[in-house]
């Protein structure tokens, strides 16, 4: 983790699971960024309760109103996050509002698969789209060549349930609406890299692991990995990562996870 400097971070779906635990360890870092955004949809709601506490104790701090799945929310999120960086741009932004309805393939309706590409992928295009011009700012204002994540980067939150040469979990949870979501995710991170490059930005998506979340928990099933084990592990890849991996597909451990 040694090797991720940035100036300002933002996260999405900040106020639980992964999302806050990413929060918390940026905040615990031995030189933290100077601004952290804490994208939620309801900051001053029951469920940011958490994240509230840390704001009160952590100047840095900054919770946005944040709905992915609407363009306005995003929009204002921007000019919000624009306000508070001045002149400079944005080095790091984190997708990682995500939802899914646990079902099996024959109970999917078309409001389910569309509420959950919604916010699963329109969501992190609209940000990556939002965010650009910030991002853009972020990489011509850091020196040398090359990409990387203390420059100017997209990460999107994915999962190896949308990697189409995996059937991870399939028994235990078909989750279709969920896995095409990932999987197009997916591809929206390739596309990204591709378009994003000559900015100087690097994209990737990131497979956290199986986490114990709300979401990752599910029929009594505890998932092996702990959110401090994943972010710790998924800041340590990100601090490592170059214009060679961008529009890759890599887990909380720096491995690849087939498409």
């Amino acid at each position: 983790m040694a090797g991720l400097h940035v100036r300002s971070v933002l996260v999405t779906g900040a106020n639980r699971g992964i999302g806050l635990g990413l929060v918390q360890h940026f905040l615990r870092m031995p030189n933290p960024p100077q601004w952290i955004f804490a994208g939620c949809r309801d900051p001053k709601g029951q469920r940011a309760q958490e994240l509230q506490n840390l704001a009160s104790k952590h100047p840095r701090l900054v919770i946005i109103a944040l709905e992915v799945t609407d363009p306005a929310s995003i929009k204002a999120a921007a000019a919000k996050v624009g306000e508070h960086l001045g002149g400079s741009g944005l080095n790091l932004l984190i997708n990682n509002a995500g939802m899914v309805k646990p079902k099996m393939l024959e109970a999917e309706t078309s409001e389910d698969m569309t509420e959950t590409y919604t916010t699963n992928t329109v969501g992190p295009l609209l940000m990556g789209q939002a965010f650009l011009p910030l991002l853009k700012k972020a990489a011509q204002g850091s020196p040398g060549s090359g990409l990387s994540c203390s420059k100017a980067a997209i990460v999107n939150m994915s999962s190896i349930a949308g990697s189409i040469a995996s059937s991870f979990g399939w028994e235990m949870m078909q989750d279709t609406s969920y896995r095409c979501s990932k999987a197009a995710l997916n591809m929206l991170s390739k596309c990204q890299s591709l378009a994003y490059k000559e900015h100087g930005i690097l994209c990737v998506a990131l497979h956290p692991g199986w986490v114990q979340t709300d979401m990752g928990s599910f029929d009594g099933h505890t998932p092996p990995v702990t959110v401090d084990d994943s972010v710790q592990g998924m800041l340590k890849v990100l601090s490592s990562l170059s214009e060679k991996d961008t529009g890759a597909f890599l887990d909380w451990e720096g491995k690849v996870v087939p498409w």
